[in-house]
């Protein structure tokens, strides 16, 4: 079933078009890798799925409804999440602080504790640093923690823009682990990354944006084999 799509969507800023004429799909259960060089079109792209920029002309579906236009807060009531580039933390708050500002759509202490009891379980260092201010976890503990504030209120799409920026390998490593055991809980996940090799190992479907177009797309083993994708982003 498809969870999110785009038709024929162009978009930009002012009398700047960036986006030209996107078909896009995100089927439900699944990884989608969303790929590409800085200024591919990619930041853009999230914007108007998430609700932080409205298409010049086009169609986003979510859960099958036409969600063209919608504000950000209303997507996220729908249940689409962003882990946005640059991870965006309270610096000074505490790492519990900071999951409570994700949680500001849930109604109930209980329902709170509950989601708070699921993320800590999928996070647990976040538990061992409960009590720590955000500026001093290191950049893969930031990391998991811009995830579980996502993942604190319900969501059906999680999508994670740049997990790996400004991460060491092994760190890099350990976030798309964490991403392979959200997506083994039945999670829809969209993962957008320079990183072309990560995201296609751990992607279904893979989408490689050029100039504002969508260049290849296709299930990520064969993306993978492109040529093109390899001499251009692989160096092979």
């Amino acid at each position: 079933m498809t969870l999110l799509e785009t038709k024929a969507l162009n978009a930009g800023y002012g009398p700047l078009q960036i986006l030209w004429n996107i078909d896009f799909k995100v089927e439900e259960k699944s990884v989608t890798a969303l790929i590409g060089a800085n200024g591919a079109g990619k930041t853009t792209l999230i914007k108007v799925l998430t609700g932080l920029l409205k298409p010049y002309s086009g169609h986003v579906f979510f859960k099958g409804v036409d969600v063209t236009g919608y504000p950000a807060h209303r997507m996220r009531q729908m249940g689409l999440s962003l882990v946005p580039e640059g991870r965006r933390l309270f610096p000074n708050l505490t790492v519990m602080d900071n999951l409570l500002m994700g949680a500001y759509m849930l109604r109930r202490q209980d329902e709170f504790e509950e989601r708070l009891e699921i993320v800590l379980e999928l996070f647990p260092v976040l538990k061992e640093r409960r009590n720590q201010p955000a500026r001093l976890l290191s950049g893969g503990e930031a990391q998991m923690l811009a995830i579980a504030r996502a993942l604190i209120t319900p969501s059906d799409l999680l999508i994670v823009d740049e997990p790996s920026s400004g991460l060491a390998p092994k760190l890099v490593d350990l976030i798309f682990k964490k991403l392979e055991e959200l997506r083994e809980t039945g999670l829809t996940i969209l993962v957008v990354d320079q990183f072309v090799d990560r995201a296609l190992s751990i992607s279904d479907t893979a989408y490689v944006m050029e100039n504002g177009k969508i260049a290849i797309q296709g299930p990520s083993t064969e993306v993978a084999n492109n040529e093109h994708l390899k001499k251009t982003y692989l160096g092979l």
